[in-house]
């Protein structure tokens, strides 16, 4: 398979690293300092995009892939409020779009066991439930997408919270979402209910970066002569 990456920064590397192992091929690695070689030529050599940029550039990259007919994996975050128009655009196009916040097979495990936990607490009201999240000081977005998907899941469940916040709260229902920025850290999530009896945890902690690679490489083999929209529970099978 070849591999266009969009974003050469610490996952594209690690993405690379594991690609070639397995017997793919990179074709284009696109960064902050040769953007003119990201053209329609030079996509169209790929059989595949994975792009990990940020969310001021992630939308106009997916449209670019989309429109030039190759499917992309986005795994960047922070660009969602335009998620609906990538969405008809890849419809209108007959594309490929697969976003996760996360690839990491791992996290998407965890992803439905936060689920199943929520909807297990959801009768107990004297639990109250938070969320932490921590990353390394790059990161550019806060909270993380992983953090934002996993406190949606709990909304959905929880009917005492209204909504998340990034910050202190005095609301009861406000769901807060506590953001740590450390070096080095891959990242942690934990979704903690606290009662005044007893605490109940659930923690997810990578270790490297391997994780996240490695699933945003399935999702590209899965996505590879694909048309449509899909998400790691398409290709985890969840």
């Amino acid at each position: 398979m070849k591999i266009a990456l969009i974003g050469y920064g610490k996952m594209g590397k690690s993405i690379e690293e594991i690609a070639l192992s397995k017997g793919h091929e990179i074709v284009l690695k696109i960064d902050a300092s040769n953007t003119s070689d990201f053209t329609k030529e030079n996509i169209q050599k790929a059989d595949v995009a994975i792009e990990f940029t940020g969310p001021h550039t992630a939308f106009e990259n997916i449209s670019k892939c989309i429109q030039w007919a190759v499917p992309v994996i986005c795994g960047s975050t922070g660009w969602l409020e335009h998620f609906e128009k990538a969405k008809k655009l890849c419809e209108e196009n007959k594309g490929c779009l697969l976003y996760a916040s996360n690839f990491s097979i791992g996290v998407n495990l965890f992803f439905e066991i936060n689920k199943q936990v929520a909807a297990l607490m959801e009768p107990y009201q004297n639990y109250d439930v938070t969320m932490t999240e921590t990353h390394h000081t790059e990161k550019k977005d806060a909270p993380s997408g992983t953090a934002i998907s996993l406190a949606e899941q709990i909304l959905a469940q929880i009917g005492r919270k209204k909504k998340w916040v990034n910050d202190s709260s005095s609301e009861a229902s406000d769901l807060i979402i506590r953001s740590e920025r450390i070096d080095p850290a891959p990242g942690t999530h934990t979704v903690s209910y606290e009662s005044s009896i007893d605490s109940i945890e659930i923690t997810h902690t990578a270790h490297t970066r391997k994780g996240f690679a490695g699933g945003a490489l399935l999702a590209a083999e899965f996505a590879n002569q694909k048309i449509g929209i899909f998400t790691m529970k398409d290709v985890l099978g969840l």
